[in-house]
C-alpha cells in the first residue's frame, strides 16, 4: 500500500475499508462501476480477463487499477469465486446528490466459496457447505452448513491423530461432507488432518482463536438456535461441537451483515448412523463424480437422479454418499418406494407436478437474506400455488414415510394471497427501477401512477401538436437522463422553428429546443416517476420481509417435497432398470444372484451385460482371490458387488435378481495405480498407505475391494506382501472381501486358509485369440492371457511373437541341459539346443534335490519360508 498522505481521500477511503477485508478481493463502487485498486486490481484483472490500468499516472508510482460495470458483477463474480477467492462488496450507502464531500462507503456482504447464494454460483444438485472445525482434547467439533439452503449440522468426529504415515478421523468426514470452505483457529496446522489434495481444494480461513471460545461460542449457539432437537441431549455441554458452531455463526453474521434467519434450527451429525465412505471409495466407484471427467455423467448419482426438483436432488445425493446403517430406517425408506413403484399411474402424475415446483429452498434463503429480486417471489409463490394439489394426491397414501412427509407441506395460504395480489406476473430483474407491483395494491401508488401516464400523455398530445403549429413533419419529443424532455428539429427545418422556442443544445445535424410548459410537466412526470420507484422498492421490500417470517414453514415444506420426490425417482429408477428389493438385515452375509453394475450395464456398450453371484459371509466364504486376465470384467464385478451394497443400505433398490446384504460399516477400495509426486510419493508408496489403511481401519463390518496389491515392486516381494495382507484381513479382521489378483500363487491360500476361496473370470481361446465370458467361475484361472490382451490393444506382431517365446520359456525350467538360462532363448537357438528332458523316464530317486523335495513339509512351511526353499534349490541346481 502507497503511504497514507500520498493518496487522495477517495483512495484513502479505499485503504481504510480495505484493511478490514484483507483476505478479500474488494468491490469498490464508484458510480455505475466497481473499481479495483493496488494488488487487488492486479489479480482480480488476471482472473477476469479486463484491462489492467494505472490511477495518477503522473506519480512516479501510479496505481494499479480495474474495474467492472456494477450491472454486470453477476457475471464476474463466479469467476473470482470459482478461482477460490473472497470478494467484499462495498456499495455507496448515501445519495451521491446531497452527499458533503466523499460518498460514505461501507461493505455490505463478503462472497466466499462457502458463502456463495447466487444460483449462477451454485450447482442445483449440490449442497454447498461451509465448515468449521475446532480440535477438543478427546474430540474434535465439527460444524457444517448451507447458508443457501439453511441446513445446518454440528457433530464430533475421532481426535486427530496420524499412526505410522497413516491418517484417521476427520479427513474421512471432511471428505464426505465436501465442503467449499474451512473456518479454523489460528495456529491449528491443517495438514495434519487434511489430505493434500483437501488442502488445495478448500478456501481456509483462519480465525481468532476468540472466535472459538467456549463462552463467547456458546452464547452465540444458544442465541441463534432457540430450540434444539431430540437427539442433541446426546451432546456434550461442553462439546468441541458448540466451539464450532458458535465460531461458524459468528463468521456467517459477519460477512453476511444481516440476521441468519434461515438458519434456525441443527442437526446432531453421527458419523456411527451412516456407513463411511471416504474418497479413496467415492473415487473408485465413481458415486457423484466421474474420474475421468469430474462431472456428474457416468456416476451412481447421474444414473439414479430421476428426480424433478432441485432439493430432490440434493437429498438423493446425501442418501448416496450417507448409506445408513439402521436396519429399521433403511426398511423404511424401502416399504415407500415399494409403494411408488408398484402405482405406475400416481408416479406419473406426481412426477409431473413435481417438474413444475423450483427450488424453495434457495429461494427463501434469498429472501431471508435480503438478496431476492421479485421474481424469486413469484417462482415461491408458484410453487407454493402447486402444494395443495401435490397434497391432494398423496392425501390416499398408507405409507408411514409418505404421509410424513406430506404432511411437513404447507401451502401457506395467506402468504400466497399476498404475492398474488402485490406482485406482477413478469417482474423486471432489478428492485429499484419500478414495474413490480400491480395496480390496486397501494393507493398512493396507484395516484403517483395516473400522473405519471397523465403527464405522458400530455407529452405525446404536445408532439403532435407543436408539428401542426410549426408544419415540421419529423419534429420529435424526446427525454435523456441529462437533459430532461426537448423538442428536436432538424437543422434542414430550423427556419420554422417558433420564436418562442428556447434553444437548448446545438447538434451536427439538429438543434435542441425547450419551452416553459415543457418544463413544467417534465418536472411534475419525472418526479412522479421518482416517486414511484421509491415507493415500489419500499412497498417489495415490506413484502419480501412479510415473506421472511414465514421462512420455517416453507424450508418444512421444501424438506417434504424433497422427500417425495426422491422417493418418486428411485421408484422411477427400479422400475425402468428392473431393480428388485433387497433383503437387509444387521447378519453378515451377503448374497447376490445375477448382480449387474448399475451404471455399465445402461451405457450400451455394444455387447450383452453378464450378470454374475456373489457371496460372502463371516465364516467359510470370507475372502475371495479372483484371478483372471486383463479386460475379462473383474473390476467391474468388484465394483458393482460394493455399489449394490451401498445402494441397498441407502434403500434404494438393486440391479440383481436377488439380494440380501448384511449391513456393512465402511468400504475400502484400493484399485488402479496413482502417485502422489508433488509430496514425493511413488505409485507403489501411494498403494502401500492405502493397504496400510485398510489394515489399520477395516473392521468384522467392512467390505473390502483389493486389485492387484504389490504389484509395484519385485514379484517374490509383491507376492509376499498380498499374500500376508490376504491372511491379516482373513484371520485378524475377518471382513468380508475381494481380492483380485494377478499372483496365481495366492489361490494356494484357499488350500491352506480357512475362510478364503478361489474364483475366477472365464475365458475361451478360439484361433489363439481369447474370448472374454464376463462370468464369474469357482476355482483359479489356468494363466492371465496377458499377451493376447496386449495383442488387442496394438503391440506390434514382433513384440508379441517374442512374448510367447519368453513366455514359454519362464513357464519351463529356468535352465536347458547345459545349464544355459532359457530366458533368453529364441527360435534360433533351438538348433544349438536340442537336448531335451525325457518324461517318460523314471526320476533319479537318489538325486539330493528329489530327496530334499521330498523331507519338505509344506503344509506347515509359511509362504515366504517356501519361496526362500524355492530360491535355494535353484541356486543348486544352478552350481
Amino acid at each position: 500500500m502507497t503511504n497514507q498522505d500520498q493518496l487522495t481521500p477517495l483512495l484513502r477511503q479505499y485503504q481504510n475499508i480495505k484493511k478490514e477485508h484483507r483476505d478479500a478481493i474488494l468491490f469498490f463502487r464508484m458510480g455505475d462501476f466497481y473499481e479495483m485498486f493496488f494488488d487487488d486490481a492486479v489479480t482480480a484483472s488476471k482472473i477476469l480477463e479486463i484491462a489492467l490500468t494505472t490511477r495518477d499516472k503522473r506519480n512516479e508510482n501510479p496505481i494499479p487499477m480495474c474495474g467492472i460495470p456494477y450491472h454486470a458483477a453477476d457475471s464476474y463474480l463466479p469467476k473470482l469465486i470459482r478461482a477460490g477467492h473472497k470478494v467484499a462488496i462495498c456499495e455507496q450507502t448515501e445519495d451521491p446528490a446531497t452527499a458533503k464531500g466523499i460518498v460514505r462507503r461501507e461493505v455490505i456482504r463478503v462472497v466466499s466459496p462457502g458463502t456463495v447464494l447466487d444460483g449462477n454460483l451454485l450447482e442445483s444438485k449440490e449442497n454447498n457447505y461451509i465448515a468449521s472445525i475446532y480440535h477438543g482434547r478427546d474430540m474434535a467439533g465439527l460444524a457444517f452448513v448451507d447458508i443457501s439452503t439453511g441446513d445446518f449440522y454440528i457433530g464430533e468426529a475421532p481426535v486427530l491423530r496420524e499412526v505410522e504415515g497413516v491418517r484417521v478421523g476427520l479427513s474421512d468426514e471432511i471428505s464426505r461432507i465436501a465442503p467449499k470452505e474451512l473456518i479454523v483457529p489460528q495456529g491449528l496446522d491443517c495438514s495434519k488432518f487434511l489430505k493434500n489434495s483437501q488442502l488445495q481444494m478448500l478456501c481456509i480461513n483462519t480465525c481468532p482463536i476468540e472466535m472459538f471460545e467456549f463462552n463467547r461460542a456458546s452464547s452465540i449457539f444458544n442465541e441463534h438456535i432457540k430450540e434444539k432437537p431430540p437427539e442433541f441431549a446426546g451432546i456434550d455441554t461442553l462439546s468441541p461441537a458448540i466451539n464450532a458452531a458458535g465460531a461458524l455463526l459468528n463468521y456467517l453474521s459477519e460477512t453476511q451483515k444481516t440476521s441468519l434467519r434461515n438458519i434456525n434450527s441443527v442437526k446432531v451429525w453421527r458419523h456411527d448412523q451412516y456407513m463411511i465412505v471416504d474418497d479413496a471409495a467415492q473415487r473408485t466407484l465413481e458415486l457423484v463424480k466421474s474420474s475421468q471427467t469430474g462431472q456428474r455423467k457416468g456416476t451412481l448419482f447421474h444414473l439414479l437422479d430421476k428426480t424433478m426438483t432441485p432439493m430432490g436432488g440434493r437429498l438423493l445425493r446425501q442418501w448416496i454418499l450417507n448409506p445408513l446403517m439402521d436396519t429399521n430406517e433403511i426398511i423404511k425408506r424401502q416399504d415407500a418406494i415399494e409403494e411408488s413403484k408398484n402405482n405406475f399411474t400416481l408416479r406419473y402424475k406426481l412426477r409431473e407436478l413435481l417438474s413444475n415446483i423450483h427450488d424453495m429452498e434457495r429461494t427463501i434463503s434469498r429472501i431471508t437474506l435480503k438478496s431476492a429480486n421479485a421474481r424469486d417471489l413469484v417462482s415461491l409463490n408458484q410453487c407454493l400455488g402447486i402444494i395443495p394439489e401435490l397434497k391432494g394426491l398423496l392425501s390416499g397414501s398408507s405409507d408411514p414415510m409418505i404421509s410424513m412427509a406430506v404432511n411437513m407441506t404447507d401451502g401457506v395460504g395467506e402468504l400466497r394471497k399476498l404475492i398474488s395480489d402485490a406482485i406482477v406476473e413478469s417482474p423486471p430483474l432489478s428492485i429499484t427501477d419500478g414495474g413490480i407491483i400491480r395496480d390496486g395494491y397501494n393507493r398512493d401508488l396507484d395516484e403517483l401512477r395516473e400522473i405519471s401516464r397523465e403527464g405522458k400523455g400530455w407529452i405525446a398530445r404536445l408532439e403532435a401538436k407543436e408539428r401542426q403549429r410549426s408544419g415540421i413533419d419529423s419534429l420529435k419529443i424526446r427525454y435523456n437522463r441529462v437533459f430532461g424532455y426537448y423538442i428536436e428539429v432538424t437543422k434542414a427545418n430550423i427556419h420554422n422553428a417558433p420564436q418562442d422556442y428556447i434553444r437548448k443544445q446545438t447538434l451536427v445535424g439538429a438543434e435542441r429546443f425547450i419551452t416553459p410548459d415543457l418544463k413544467e410537466y417534465e418536472e411534475k412526470v419525472l418526479g412522479a416517476d421518482d416517486k414511484i420507484k421509491r415507493l415500489e422498492h419500499h412497498l417489495f421490500e415490506e413484502i419480501r420481509e412479510t415473506t421472511a417470517r414465514d421462512v420455517e414453514n416453507i424450508q418444512r415444506s421444501a424438506k417434504g417435497i424433497a422427500v417425495i420426490d426422491v422417493i418418486a425417482a428411485l421408484a422411477e429408477a427400479a422400475h425402468s432398470y428392473h431393480y428388485v428389493r433387497p433383503v437387509v438385515s444387521h447378519g453378515f452375509t451377503i448374497k447376490i444372484k445375477d448382480g449387474r453394475h448399475p451404471v455399465i450395464e445402461q451405457m450400451g456398450l455394444g455387447e450383452r451385460f453378464v450378470p454374475n453371484d456373489m457371496e460372502l459371509d463371516y465364516e467359510k466364504n470370507r475372502l475371495m482371490v479372483l484371478t483372471g486376465p486383463n479386460m475379462a470384467g473383474k473390476s467391474t464385478y468388484m465394483r458393482q458387488a460394493a455399489m449394490i451394497v451401498l445402494m441397498a443400505q441407502t434403500g434404494s433398490f438393486v440391479p440383481a435378481s436377488e439380494a440380501r446384504i448384511g449391513v456393512v460399516d465402511r468400504i475400502f477400495t484400493r484399485i488402479g495405480a496413482s502417485d502422489n509426486l508433488s509430496e514425493g510419493r511413488s505409485t507403489f508408496m501411494v498403494e502401500m498407505e492405502e493397504t496400510a489403511s485398510i489394515l489399520r481401519n477395516a473392521t468384522h463390518r467392512s467390505l473390502i475391494l483389493l486389485d492387484e496389491i504389490g504389484r509395484g515392486t519385485s514379484t517374490f516381494d509383491g507376492i509376499s506382501i498380498a499374500w500376508a495382507s490376504a491372511e491379516f484381513i482373513n484371520r485378524m479382521l475377518r471382513a468380508k472381501t475381494l481380492f483380485a489378483t494377478h499372483y496365481h500363487e495366492l489361490t494356494e491360500l484357499a488350500l491352506t486358509t480357512e475362510g478364503i476361496f478361489n474364483a475366477h473370470m472365464a475365458v475361451r481361446e478360439w484361433n489363439d485369440e481369447v474370448i472374454f465370458l464376463r462370468k464369474v467361475m469357482p476355482g483359479m484361472a489356468d494363466k492371465s492371457y496377458g499377451i493376447q490382451v496386449a495383442r488387442l490393444a496394438g503391440i506390434p506382431m514382433e513384440v508379441i511373437n517374442r512374448s510367447k517365446e519368453v513366455l514359454s520359456n519362464l513357464e519351463k525350467e529356468e535352465l536347458d541341459d547345459s545349464g544355459m538360462p532359457k530366458l533368453a532363448h529364441s527360435d534360433k537357438d533351438k538348433e544349438r539346443h536340442t537336448s531335451q528332458i525325457d518324461i517318460f523316464s523314471p526320476p533319479d530317486e537318489t538325486h539330493p534335490i528329489l530327496i530334499e523335495l521330498k523331507e519338505m513339509d509344506i503344509m506347515n512351511m509359511t509362504p515366504l519360508e517356501a519361496l526362500t526353499k524355492l530360491d535355494a534349490l535353484k541356486r543348486k541346481i544352478s552350481n
